[in-house]
């Protein structure tokens, strides 16, 4: 137990642990200053070795030019060594900055050397053969040195001439660039956390309204929305994202209610039509006949109130996206001749006959499944309008691009003010229970929905008492 305590209280307490609770415009600044960090150091860095080199350098060619105004005053080159006594005068009067010289023979003894060294002389490096320069110690002071070997005629090194010169100002130069960099540093890192977590925090600004939008989200207030950023950036992606799941949601809300409202709407009479008729008949004993006319009618109710169901569900289905047309090419004139041989009972009960003004084979692109469901539908409704002893007529004439197909019935028609009505769910033109029709309303609002799911064009044309045309547009193939 005190093992695992202590494991807990370790990972509690570790810095990414803590980093993890951080917010998230503490984390960007966090993890943008930490990057930033490492290239200023890396900047800085480079920076100041450049300013090394390039101050080294100069005094290196300094030392470059008085060794060779020492050199042309004792009339030798360094691969040209006479003696010793080639150097007679080694003062450097006429210079501003002091230099140092001095030459050595082979093994370090100073041969000459300048006054300004007094009683003190200058490193020398045994170990090194050709020209080189370095920074030396010299007198409590730091100095640039160079070493270059005298070789005489024969190839042979008799000494070394030894300048220096002194680093006082270039080291204070370089010591006050360093300390400007190391204590710009930390003020440079906090200014850029805390600007960069004032800009983080107007950069995610959107969020907090979506955070602020959601927690204010109810059933009640769906209609709220995202407002969206100004710049079209990730940010504008996603607060539009959320406002089209906002959206889908409303839409999935409003449907549940439709299709809930529409339900208890629509079955509650029916069922509390079978309930009163079951009530009715266990009060007393009836005729045998009196129960099979009533139960004849519950069931017709209940046929009423399945198919009912059916058609709610698949509105609720096209509604929710959830299915998707087939379309494929589909030889028209064969499917509607199937619907017209499906339908022919109900229009012989009618003495209603159906006829065809066209046999040319025409191919349109739709799904033959849904397709069929459409034309059921529509002639379905043409059926239940019609008087007995008339016609319906089916006409299909290709125009352009799509093809034509209507249906015309002789039935009671609809009044001008309602036709834009029709396809509205539970909408009927006669609203009366007992009529003869005994429709649901939602026949024509099937038909709308599946023909806009394959971009079908549904219209229709109607005279009161005369008759209706349904025509649909559907593209060809």
């Amino acid at each position: 137990m005190k093992n695992r305590k202590n494991i807990s209280i370790l990972n509690n307490n570790t810095p990414w642990k803590r980093l993890l609770v951080m917010s998230l415009r503490n984390r960007i600044a966090f993890y943008y200053t930490v990057a930033t960090a490492f290239l200023i150091a890396m900047v800085f860095t480079i920076t100041y070795l450049i300013v090394e080199s390039v101050v080294y350098k100069q005094f290196d060619e300094k030392i470059k030019t008085e060794i060779s105004e020492i050199l042309s005053k004792a009339h030798i080159t360094t691969k040209d060594f006479k003696g010793f006594a080639s150097f007679q005068e080694l003062d450097n009067n006429d210079s501003i900055d002091t230099e140092f010289v001095q030459v050595v023979n082979m093994i370090g003894e100073v041969v000459k050397k300048s006054s300004t060294l007094s009683w003190c002389a200058l490193a020398f490096n045994p170990n090194q053969s050709g020209s080189t320069y370095f920074n030396n110690s010299f007198a409590g002071s730091v100095v640039r040195q160079a070493q270059v070997p005298l070789i005489n005629p024969n190839g042979v090194t008799e000494g070394y001439l030894i300048v220096a010169v002194p680093l006082k100002n270039a080291i204070i130069v370089l010591n006050d660039l360093r300390n400007v960099f190391l204590y710009s540093f930390p003020a440079i890192l906090f200014t850029l956390f805390v600007c960069t977590r004032m800009i983080a925090g107007k950069s995610i600004r959107p969020i907090e309204r979506v955070i602020a939008t959601a927690e204010r989200m109810t059933q009640e207030n769906l209609h709220q929305r995202i407002a969206l950023p100004f710049h079209h950036d990730e940010l504008y992606r996603l607060s539009s994202t959320i406002n089209d799941l906002l959206d889908r949601l409303q839409e999935a809300f409003h449907r549940e209610k439709q299709f809930t409202a529409d339900a208890s709407h629509e079955l509650k009479t029916p069922l509390s039509t079978v309930k009163g008729t079951l009530e009715v008949l266990i009060r007393k004993p009836r005729e045998k006949e009196h129960y099979e006319s009533r139960i004849q009618f519950c069931l017709v109710e209940l046929n009423r109130m399945a198919k009912l169901i059916d058609q709610l569900l698949m509105l609720a289905r096209y509604e929710s996206s959830s299915m998707r047309p087939n379309i494929e090419r589909v030889s028209l004139l064969p499917h509607i001749e199937e619907v017209i041989d499906r339908m022919k009972g109900y229009a012989i009960e009618k003495n209603i006959s159906i006829k065809m003004d066209q046999k040319e084979s025409v191919s349109v692109a739709a799904d033959p499944a849904i397709l069929e469901m459409i034309f059921v539908n529509i002639l379905s409704n043409a059926i239940k309008y019609s008087p007995g002893g008339s016609f319906i007529t089916i006409a299909v004439e290709r125009k352009s691009n799509t093809i034509v197909c209507s249906i015309a019935d002789q039935g009671i028609g609809i009044p001008e003010e309602k036709i834009n009505a029709v396809f509205e769910r539970f909408y009927r033109v006669d609203t009366s229970r007992n009529s003869g029709t005994g429709g649901t309303g939602l026949g024509l609002s099937i038909v709308k929905k599946l023909a806009d799911l394959q971009k079908i064009k549904v219209s229709l044309t109607s005279e009161k008492n005369i008759g209706t045309t349904f025509m649909l547009t559907i593209p060809s193939a």
